[in-house]
């Protein structure tokens, strides 16, 4: 009889298992996440120090080295100007996999530390080629290294470790990576993203450029820059029995009152201590005395308990109004455009924020449905869009036809950012938002606000093409029936018609002019 052996396997050698739920499923997909996680590592580390992003990102074809048909082997160069890593992290940041800064309480583009690492596990799995770093943090050293990833062990495996004067104080990194990847299938993806990248992040400047050598340039339109999201504790609402075994493994604090208010968001010591009462805790009762059962039962007063007031929104960073039209106007150029920053919400404990938007013509394209543009902490979300909630939203939720628009033939576009220290991804791969029904709530309120103002644009859009036409009849017309009458009077002069014109119009000059040059 045969016996089951078992085994403990390295996170590393995990994702070499399943490379297909964080994205890396076929080639195609592969070479459009690596560019897409390479690039939103380098938006993050120029964002959270104030740096407008400067992004170079190359796409070279190793000649002679395809695999199959459309298949080939690409060098994939990104280059920024952001903070740049610290020498001592680099052969951990960039080879082990779940190693780096995202795993605080904070908004960012990276959710799980994952994708850069992956991106240069899948190169080595399909290339056995080690990837290149070079970083500096502004010091007087620029390092670089080439490494690999020892997947049983998750470890990084440094072959190579040079340093040079850094005479220029330039700060930043440039990863140089190797991958497997089928480019032609995946280019109308990865310009799309490039593209709604540059819609969110206006204030960026995008380089690409592809195999053939074809260049893509986003400038930027601004150098205003959101506030950079700040790090906050967890809330009362969003914990759970596992981290508060964490807090109390490292809590400095003495009693249940100080431990409330020094490790929870918003918890005072009034209402500490009301919630302790509500628990039935001691206020003076050591945090380390608590037993298993005790902290179970602390997890659930606070999921019952009603008296804690909902997390600041103080720690998100939204784009904002006038920086999500700037990049709409940019991108699109449409004829109308509207955006509404709802307010802070909560859902399970984190705080939210929603954006939404809809524009209407110029750059827009006809495409017989509604164009969904979706953003989660600035990143744009390309894939699996009918399981997104913001889908359900605009195609199931909203009656357009309230609002005078005929989707068939109209071209609109709807946007719409969520931002929050906890987005609620339904898969590893970033592509999708869950159907949470704070988050629902939010986005049907906002692009109810923003359709609202595009129905009495269209409205007196109609008017005036009505007004446009109705003064064409009178403007054909009446100078004939001057001169007719002119005639039949006898007179010499004919009559100027002009002031009887101005009385028949009955929307401004400026207006009609206006609406015939657009």
């Amino acid at each position: 009889m045969s016996r089951e052996v078992f085994y403990e396997i390295s996170p590393a050698d995990f994702f070499y298992r399943n490379k297909d739920i964080a994205g890396f499923s076929n080639p195609a997909r592969a070479i459009y996440s690596t560019i897409r996680e390479l690039i939103e590592n380098s938006l993050d580390a120029s964002e959270l120090y104030g740096y407008p992003p400067d992004i170079y990102v190359r796409v070279t074809a190793d000649s002679g080295l395809s695999t199959t048909e459309n298949i080939n082997v690409y060098t994939i160069r990104v280059g920024d100007n952001g903070s740049g890593v610290p020498a001592r992290h680099i052969p951990s940041a960039f080879g082990q996999v779940f190693y780096g800064s995202k795993y605080k309480l904070r908004q960012s583009r990276g959710t799980f530390g994952l994708g850069g690492t992956m991106a240069i596990l899948y190169g080595q799995i399909t290339t056995n080629s080690p990837v290149k770093v070079i970083s500096s943090t502004g010091d007087r050293a620029i390092h670089e290294y080439e490494l690999m990833i020892d997947i049983q062990r998750n470890r990084p495996i440094v072959l190579k470790h040079k340093s040079y004067k850094n005479e220029d104080g330039w700060h930043g990194t440039v990863i140089e990576v190797k991958i497997e990847g089928d480019y032609p299938r995946a280019m109308p993806k990865i310009i799309e993203y490039l593209k709604q990248t540059a819609i969110v992040a206006p204030y960026a400047n995008l380089t690409f450029v592809d195999p053939k050598g074809r260049l893509y340039r986003f400038e930027r339109v601004t150098e205003e820059m959101p506030k950079p999201p700040t790090e906050t504790k967890p809330h009362p609402y969003g914990s759970d029995v596992e981290s508060i075994k964490r807090m109390i493994a490292v809590t400095p604090c003495k009693d249940m009152l100080s431990f409330m208010t020094t490790h929870f968001h918003k918890v005072g010591r009034i209402t500490a201590e009301k919630f302790l009462a509500f628990a039935g805790i001691s206020p003076k009762k050591r945090p380390k005395s608590l037993t298993n059962n005790d902290i179970v039962e602390l997890v659930k007063a606070m999921k019952e308990y009603d008296g804690f007031r909902s997390p600041s929104a103080d720690c998100l960073s939204p784009l904002g109004e006038n920086l999500l039209k700037a990049g709409i106007l940019k991108e699109l150029n449409p004829e109308f455009v509207s955006v509404r920053q709802r307010s802070p919400s909560v859902y399970s404990g984190y705080p939210f924020i929603v954006e939404v938007a809809i524009a209407y013509g110029g750059g827009i394209p006809k495409t017989g449905d509604i164009l969904l543009y979706r953003f989660a902490n600035r990143i744009p979300l390309l894939y699996d869009e009918a399981s997104d909630v913001s889908w359900k939203v605009v195609h199931q939720l909203i009656n357009w036809k309230h609002y005078n628009v005929d989707v068939q033939t109209m071209p609109i576009a709807v946007f719409t950012h969520i931002c929050s220290t906890k987005i609620p991804y339904r898969s590893v791969g970033k592509e999708f938002i869950a159907d949470i029904p704070e988050i629902e709530r939010e986005i049907l309120a906002g692009l109810r606000d923003v359709a609202r103002e595009l129905s009495s644009y269209l409205t007196r859009r109609r008017a005036i093409e009505m007004e446009k036409k109705r003064i064409d009849v009178f403007e054909r017309f009446l100078p004939k029936i001057a001169k007719f009458s002119t005639e039949l009077a006898k007179e010499k002069q004919v009559p100027d018609v002009k002031p009887l014109l101005k009385k028949v119009v009955k929307y401004g000059a400026e207006e009609i002019d206006e609406s015939q040059e657009k």
